[in-house]
């Protein structure tokens, strides 16, 4: 607006009073404006800003992501996480990985995600891997809430998949002393469960590793005294679209479950990687928790080649929540994740 245009303008009539204003009302409209402007910031510089005082919530949004796969619908599920001591249990050549966790801003201590993954198939509802329950501290434990939190209920749950069985994999199917999934048929692969639920074996393992065998006795054992274990052996189909798949090395019955429908594909990896910045980079880098490090090794290198080459995505339970992405090939013949694009649904 041009306010000198307006000081300017002719008058009706001659004289300081028109139409029966007073000289204070004829006053320049463009000062009238910047008086008027004074006055309401000059309000405003005594009003406090009382927001600033709020306090801090310190927490995240319900921990769960969709997907679809075809007709079916995958939904990610996080357990919560704790922090991994890296560079303690990563098996490789220390400096590569000292390196390594440099150039991704990382250090000794990973806060490591536990993911679990819901498959809708429109006439199942199967659950992968229980989380970790009570069994690793307050920062997991987490999949019952976020599980009512996505819109499901404990009870809902038909199927019940174990890609092995560590604690952290296991502790949840227990809550409150009693079966958490008091409707779910749970399914595990013969070799982890003659491995792990063996006393002659725990008692025979070194005095750390004994929290491992007590861990799966617990959580399994009310399930088969319910009727409600089912093994099975190696490869297996399960439900329509989904399958079991070996991967041994990282347990005796380590498995992967593949879901696929109209064509599309999902591998819901369990425990292949446990350090995405490490060893997409280098398949060779093992942990400590492998029963057979050789055998992970081979796994590694299988599943991010068959990744890579058909381009299916992939859900790990220890890559960042939600853990789901691709696996790329690069020049180099290194690998690398890609994780999925946030998508409103």
């Amino acid at each position: 607006m041009n306010f000198s245009s307006l000081s300017n303008a002719p008058s009706a009539t001659k004289g300081p009073v028109q139409s029966g204003l007073s000289k204070r009302d004829a006053i320049d409209p463009a000062r009238r404006f910047f008086l008027a402007a004074g006055c309401f910031c000059l309000a405003c510089s005594f009003v406090t800003p009382v927001l600033a005082n709020a306090p801090m919530l310190k927490s995240q949004a319900p921990g769960f992501y969709r997907v679809a796969v075809g007709d079916f619908e995958i939904t990610a599920l996080s357990d919560g996480s704790n922090m991994l001591p890296a560079t303690k249990l990563l098996q490789g050549d220390p400096a590569r990985i000292e390196e390594a966790l440099k150039r991704n801003y990382l250090g000794d201590l990973i806060e490591t995600s536990h993911n679990c993954f819901l498959v809708n198939t429109g006439g199942k509802l199967v659950l992968i891997d229980a989380g970790a329950g009570s069994l690793l501290g307050p920062s997991t434990g987490h999949l019952l809430s976020n599980l009512r939190a996505s819109g499901y209920q404990p009870e809902q749950i038909d199927e019940l998949y174990l890609t092995h069985l560590h604690a952290d994999h296991v502790g949840g199917l227990m809550a409150e002393g009693q079966r958490a999934f008091p409707n779910a048929i749970v399914r595990v692969d013969k070799r982890d469960t003659d491995y792990w639920l063996s006393e002659a074996n725990m008692r025979a393992a070194p005095a750390e590793a004994k929290r491992f065998f007590e861990a799966a006795i617990a959580s399994i054992t009310p399930y088969m005294r319910a009727g409600k274990l089912a093994i099975f052996d190696g490869n297996t189909d399960l439900v329509p679209g989904v399958r079991a798949q070996t991967a041994y090395g990282h347990t005796p019955g380590h498995t992967m479950y593949v879901v696929e429908s109209r064509g599309e594909k999902i591998v819901l990896w369990g425990d292949v990687v446990h350090v995405a910045a490490l060893q997409f980079k280098d398949p060779s880098v093992t942990i400590q928790y492998d029963t057979d490090a050789s055998e992970a090794e081979y796994v590694h290198e299988l599943a991010f080649a068959d990744a890579a080459e058909n381009g299916y995505i992939v859900g790990g339970a220890h890559i960042s929540f939600p853990g789901l992405g691709r696996v790329r090939r690069d020049a180099e013949n290194a690998y690398t994740y890609v994780p999925l694009d946030y998508s409103q649904g």
